[in-house]
C-alpha cells in the first residue's frame, strides 16, 4: 500500500512539471497584448518624460551639430499631451503638467517655432533648439556681438562661435525683430522681455511691433488701425495686457543662427523641454538610399554626450 502511495505521489509530481502548451491562437493575442502593452509604455514615456528631437541646422554648432538626434527632458518645464497629429501639421488642443522649474538662462531648449515675424502661425510645425538667452522681464541688448542681460554682459557658451565680421550701428536690417526697429543682428537692442501681465501701451508708432504678438495670443487677427485708433477685436484700445511670459533664444554659431532677433520672442506655451542627451549623430547630408555609407558616418563619439 505504502508503494502505490510514493508512486501516486511520482506520478503527480511528474504531471505538475509538465511545460504549458499554448495554442498558436494564444501565442497570436499573447503577442498583441505585449506589444500593446509596449506601444502604450513609449507613448506615455514620450508624452510626459522624454521627447525626440532631430538637428536640421547649423544654428547650435559646435555644441550640437547638424545631425544630432536629441533626447528632449518634458518634465522639467511641465510635460504636455502631444500638440500635433504625428507626421502632420494638424495642431491638436493640449493640457500642460506644473513644471519643476521655469527656463532659465543657459538652458538648451526645445520648443515649437512660432513663426516669422510677421507671421501669425509658421506654414509648417516645426522644433527648434536654441539657448535661452532672456527670460520675461530683462532686458537685452548686443554690443559689437556682445550680449548684456540687464546691464551686465552674458556668460559665453563654451562652443559660441562668430564670424570676423561685426554690422555696424548704423547698418540697419529690415528682417529684425520687432518691426521698425533700427538694429542689426550684431547691434541690437535694448529690448525688454514681455512678461504675463505686462501692460502695453499701444500707439500709431508702436503698433506694428506690438500687433503679430497679440494677433497669436488670441489665435486670430485681432489688431487694425482705423484712422488714428487702434482697435482689437472692433473695440478701440489704447492699451493690452499680456496673457503669456516670453523668452529670448539665440543659437550659439551667432553669425549663422536665425533666432529671436530676427523672429521674436518664444511664447512659454511654445516651450516644449530641455534638451539634455544625443542619442544618435550621423552625416545627413548622406541620403538614406545610401544607406551603408550612411551609417558608416555615425559619430560614436557623439552619442550618449551629454549637451550644456
Amino acid at each position: 500500500m505504502s508503494i502505490f502511495k510514493k508512486s501516486e505521489k511520482k506520478e503527480e509530481s511528474v504531471e505538475k512539471k509538465k511545460p504549458v502548451i499554448r495554442t498558436p491562437q494564444q501565442k497570436f493575442w499573447e503577442f498583441w497584448k505585449n506589444l500593446l502593452f509596449a506601444a502604450i509604455a513609449a507613448f506615455l514615456i514620450k508624452t510626459f518624460l522624454i521627447e525626440t528631437s532631430r538637428v536640421p541646422t547649423g544654428s547650435m554648432e559646435k555644441t550640437i551639430w547638424v545631425g544630432d538626434f536629441l533626447f528632449v527632458n518634458k518634465f522639467v518645464y511641465g510635460s504636455s499631451s502631444p500638440r500635433n497629429i504625428p507626421f502632420t501639421n494638424i495642431s491638436l488642443p493640449y493640457f500642460q503638467m506644473p513644471a519643476l522649474h521655469e527656463p532659465k538662462h543657459g538652458d538648451i531648449v526645445v520648443f515649437e517655432f512660432p513663426g516669422d515675424k510677421d507671421e501669425l502661425a509658421p506654414a509648417e510645425l516645426s522644433n527648434y533648439v536654441k539657448r535661452c538667452i532672456g527670460v520675461p522681464g530683462d532686458t537685452i541688448k548686443i554690443v559689437d556681438e556682445v550680449v548684456f542681460v540687464n546691464g551686465k554682459e552674458a556668460p559665453r557658451a563654451p562652443q559660441i562661435q562668430y564670424d570676423n565680421y561685426v554690422r555696424p550701428i548704423n547698418d540697419i536690417e529690415n528682417r529684425i525683430f520687432p518691426k521698425g526697429s533700427a538694429f542689426n543682428e550684431d547691434n541690437y537692442g535694448p529690448i525688454v522681455i514681455p512678461k504675463k501681465g505686462d501692460v502695453i501701451n499701444l500707439t500709431l508708432d508702436n503698433v506694428e511691433q506690438w500687433r503679430t504678438i497679440i494677433d497669436r495670443e488670441f489665435g486670430k487677427r485681432v489688431v487694425t488701425v482705423e484712422g488714428n485708433q487702434i482697435m482689437i477685436e472692433g473695440k478701440a484700445v489704447n492699451s493690452y495686457t499680456l496673457k503669456e511670459d516670453y523668452y529670448f533664444m539665440m543659437g550659439d554659431n551667432r553669425d549663422d543662427s536665425l533666432d529671436s532677433r530676427f523672429w521674436g520672442f518664444v511664447p512659454r506655451s511654445k516651450i516644449i523641454g530641455e534638451a539634455f542627451l544625443i542619442y544618435w549623430s550621423w552625416d545627413p547630408s548622406i541620403p538614406f538610399s545610401d544607406f551603408f555609407k550612411l551609417l558608416g558616418s555615425v559619430r560614436l563619439g557623439r552619442i550618449a554626450k551629454i549637451v550644456h
